[in-house]
């Protein structure tokens, strides 16, 4: 007899596939920089600006993303989102120079900036406390798979028509997500078509966390500064996931004098040592959840000793010169790095439900900041040097700064039971000053 697969699962299938056409989406003009660069006569340093473009919009459209989010409900947004990066990406391949391709990377900043907020408000509605660490890790493994997969796919359509062309295709890909989403998706899973008795009660209890659309006013004052330390955490975590995003093929190619095929290769290995690091760090911190039930254990000390990991694994790359070591050091570096994302992107989830939207476009601002001004440098250093290792420097020093800022983060307090606490500090205060008169 035919079993029909849970609801859930497919929605997370769903969501995973999301993931990985966004970063195809995203990292197809890194894996085709090069040839651009030549086909187009541009610098290190235009190719970095035209890099930095996407992060302009990416990071200004987080919140506005995310506020929309959460008061139209994911699917209208993501709908919305998909269909401009179908633009932007056929855009891409019809450009000619700077500023087209400028104009057609900023383009996909608008698309792809409410994306993860309103991906993050799904999965907060679909997901219990429980499993958010693992099922952010395993959406997130899969952008790094498209990051992985994109290099050699990219030089397999080149190879076969141009890089025009392979920007065109990429366009058709997600323009089938798209329907496919819209067909099946439900904000609210109770409403979904599928969904059995038996599968609804292990969803998030409705009305405290399965919040379809909210019309609440958004507490700007408190949610800054709950979600602050977690914004700079995540900017130093983008500062180098941007230079790996943006000129990890490039680097291989005219920093390591290797053909299109074999960039792309060492790249794909280096991104695919980013899935495992997602899955792990998603896992590792529900896991330490549902044993110790410390949720600052869970999220705030697994992103602590994965930045360690991350720096510990990138300070080699500054100095040896052996290719394989370095790829090796690279990937360690990355697998690393990427533990961090289930844990970082569980915590405006276990902060604030009713608010995810506008509190993951937040925390994920602090790393689209980091994509404006990541890749610029690094061209302009490479540019003035002619060292391809040297911005690696700045990688070290602010993964560094984000261990020492994640002592900060407070996932344990929720937004509405710190609302209380301020109002009690306030009632003491005021109770305080009048026995003193």
């Amino acid at each position: 007899m035919f079993h029909r697969p849970k609801v859930s699962r497919s929605i997370l299938a769903l969501m995973c596939a999301m993931s990985f056409i966004m970063y195809l989406d995203r990292v197809n003009l890194s894996a085709a920089a090069g040839l651009i660069r030549d086909d187009l006569h541009l610098t290190n340093t235009d190719v970095g600006l035209v890099f930095a473009a996407f992060a302009y919009t990416y990071a200004i459209c987080q919140v506005i993303g995310g506020w929309l989010s959460d008061r139209f409900g994911a699917k209208t947004t993501l709908i919305i989102c998909a269909s401009i990066w179908i633009v932007a990406t056929v855009a891409t391949g019809f450009a000619g120079g700077v500023v087209t391709l400028f104009c057609a990377r900023m383009l996909l900043g608008v698309g792809e900036g409410a994306a993860l907020p309103a991906q993050a408000r799904a999965l907060t509605n679909w997901f219990p406390a429980e499993k958010r660490g693992f099922v952010q890790g395993l959406t997130h493994s899969f952008s790094r798979l498209g990051n992985a997969l994109t290099p050699p796919l990219i030089a397999l359509l080149v190879a076969f028509a141009s890089w025009r062309a392979s920007f065109i295709l990429v366009g058709v890909l997600t323009a089938i997500w798209v329907c496919v989403y819209a067909w099946y998706f439900t904000d609210n899973p109770r409403k979904h078509r599928h969904m059995s008795a038996e599968e609804s009660l292990g969803l998030p209890p409705e009305g405290k966390v399965v919040i379809e659309k909210t019309h609440a006013p958004v507490p700007w004052r408190r949610l800054l500064k709950r979600i602050g330390p977690t914004m700079i955490v995540y900017f130093c975590y983008g500062w180098t996931g941007w230079l790996f995003f943006t000129w990890l093929p490039t680097f291989f190619m005219h920093g390591r004098g290797l053909d299109l095929k074999n960039s792309a290769l060492f790249s794909a290995g280096v991104f695919l040592s980013g899935v495992l690091g997602n899955t792990a760090g998603g896992v590792l911190s529900d896991r330490i959840l549902k044993r110790t039930g410390n949720v600052v254990a869970a999220r705030r000390n697994v992103i602590i000793g994965a930045f360690l990991g991350a720096l510990v694994f990138l300070a080699p790359v500054l100095f040896v010169k052996s290719l394989p070591v370095m790829a090796a050091s690279m990937s360690l570096s990355f697998f690393f790095l990427e533990m961090t994302i289930g844990p970082i992107w569980a915590v405006p989830m276990d902060i604030t439900p009713k608010h995810v939207g506008i509190a993951s476009g937040l925390v994920n601002a602090g790393s689209a900041v980091a994509g404006i001004f990541s890749p610029i440098v690094f061209g302009f250093v490479v540019d003035h040097t002619g060292n391809w290792t040297l911005p690696f420097a700045g990688s070290v020093g602010l993964l560094a700064i984000g261990m020492v800022m994640t002592f900060f983060m407070r996932p344990d307090i929720a937004l509405d039971k710190s609302a209380d606490s301020d109002d009690e500090t306030r009632h003491g205060l005021k109770l305080a000053d009048r026995l003193g008169h």
